[in-house]
């Protein structure tokens, strides 16, 4: 069998099974992020015990979650379901005093139809604190998908948009706009200026969890293009969610977050800004022209900023250029770490992803077409959904220099002579912005230097 690479992208769809981590250790980072918040998860001990591991949190540290375990009374329907949960979230709210309780519902709670949703205003009511039901289970959903239920969930619950306040607003924005076709006798510079000053009051809302540090970078980004950002979800506190409503734009900084888009636009009626995603110098500038492009303003320096930072990789670049990439599909976040790496000089066999939304994603597919184009590398093989063993079988042949995998694949892989990676690293890892490529190549590159270590101590046996 030869397996022939496309010059065109081509999609495939293989199993249907999710061969990814489990979406409720999206708690691992979200409980950090909302600050006043609490995490219940709703499953069974194997639940409990997939937490313990993943997150790795010692008994002292009391962490703002925890697990409502699931025992046989509550499977076979023998004890009631409602008042276990209102005893729980009573003893939080007496201990914590959150601010917001989100439930996560897992496969168990899916399993035996277990009414999260039905329960959860009836109680908010009695312990007067607002519950969020999320269903981050892993039959319906892959590993990053779990912030994605939590965030179409919390969508629902921002504050709404004064329709008659953004009239009025748009009204002041056409008068102001008509004010700009009488101004002949100011520069263009200075009419660009008063324009970027005066006409960006239009809201904007960026939603994706990041750590704080890399969302004020890319909020700084923006706003030396003037532009403001009006709200981040999810806020830093529950208290601070932004205002959702007509007229309000929104823009995703993952790839992951189809669901919660969806919700944005059809629910809430927000505007959604169809952008690459800010990953890699070349994404974080897509991201911003388009933002930019859509508000009317020119950019400015952008180029440069680039430019720079591409000069900063060069080391790196210098080391991964002509290698070749294989991902098994993980996180959801591989066409636009595809994408980047393709920039970089990296030739990749096949991009698998667990669920892909073409609609959301339109962006990014257009801009990998457009790089694997500009760098004259051939466009790799989408497949959603794969199936492992067949990955495996074309892994054999195309013997890729780095696989980026899931742990469960990595040392049988290691073992057959192909470095790996593991792809939740890129999950946990600070990639987005300008200044955070560095660290995407640092990962990477990681493996490749460790074999070229090998090389030069002598241990040619260690190194395929």
């Amino acid at each position: 069998m030869s397996i022939k690479i496309s010059e065109t992208l081509t999609f495939e769809c293989e199993t249907g099974n999710y061969h990814t981590f489990c979406p409720i250790s999206c708690v691992a980072w979200l409980y950090q992020k909302i600050e006043d918040s609490f995490f219940l998860v709703v499953g069974t001990k194997t639940c409990g015990y997939f937490l313990q591991n993943a997150l790795g949190v010692m008994i002292f540290a009391e962490p703002r979650y925890a697990m409502a375990e699931l025992e046989e009374g509550d499977i076979s329907a023998q004890l009631n379901d409602y008042q276990e949960l209102k005893r729980l979230c009573l003893q939080i709210k007496k201990d914590r005093n959150p601010s917001v309780i989100i439930w996560i519902g897992t496969c168990t709670t899916e399993i035996i139809k277990m009414d999260l949703e039905g329960m959860a205003p009836k109680l908010e009511n009695e312990i007067e604190i607002p519950i969020v039901v999320a269903r981050a289970n892993g039959l319906d959903y892959a590993f990053t998908q779990g912030e994605d239920t939590v965030l179409a969930a919390m969508a629902h619950r921002c504050p709404e948009q004064n329709f008659l306040n953004n009239k009025k607003q748009e009204i002041k924005d056409k008068k102001i706009k008509d004010l700009f076709s009488f101004r002949f006798n100011e520069t263009e510079e200075k009419n660009t200026k008063f324009k970027n000053n005066l006409i960006n009051k239009t809201p904007l809302v960026l939603f994706g969890s990041l750590p704080s540090t890399v969302a004020s970078q890319l909020s700084l980004e923006l706003k030396r293009q003037s532009i403001h950002i009006s709200g981040w979800l999810p806020a830093q506190r529950y208290t601070d969610l932004p205002v959702l409503g007509n007229g309000v734009y929104v823009c995703g900084v993952n790839p992951f977050l189809s669901r919660t888009a969806t919700t944005l636009m059809r629910r809430r009626k927000c505007k959604l800004i169809g952008a690459p995603f800010p990953i890699g110098p070349d994404g974080t500038r897509a991201w911003i022209e388009e933002i930019c492009s859509v508000f009317g303003i020119k950019t400015q320096g952008l180029e440069e900023r680039e430019k720079q930072v591409w000069e900063n990789l060069t080391d790196y670049i210098n080391l991964v250029r002509g290698k070749s990439v294989f991902f098994m599909g993980d996180n959801l976040l591989e066409i636009s770490l595809a994408r980047f790496l393709i920039r970089c000089g990296m030739i990749v066999y096949e991009i698998g992803i667990p669920y892909m939304d073409k609609r959301y994603q339109a962006a990014e597919l257009t801009f990998l077409q457009t790089t694997c184009k500009k760098m004259c590398l051939p466009m790799p093989r989408i497949v959603e959904k794969p199936d492992n063993y067949n990955q495996i079988q074309r892994m054999r042949e195309l013997q890729p220099d780095l696989a980026i995998t899931g742990m469960a694949h990595a040392n049988p892989l290691e073992a057959r002579g192909i470095n790996t990676k593991w792809s939740v690293e890129f999950t946990f890892a600070q990639i987005h912005g300008f200044t955070n490529a560095k660290d995407v190549l640092e990962l990477v590159t990681r493996p490749l230097r460790r074999n070229n270590n090998l090389e030069n101590l002598g241990w040619t046996n260690l190194v395929k």
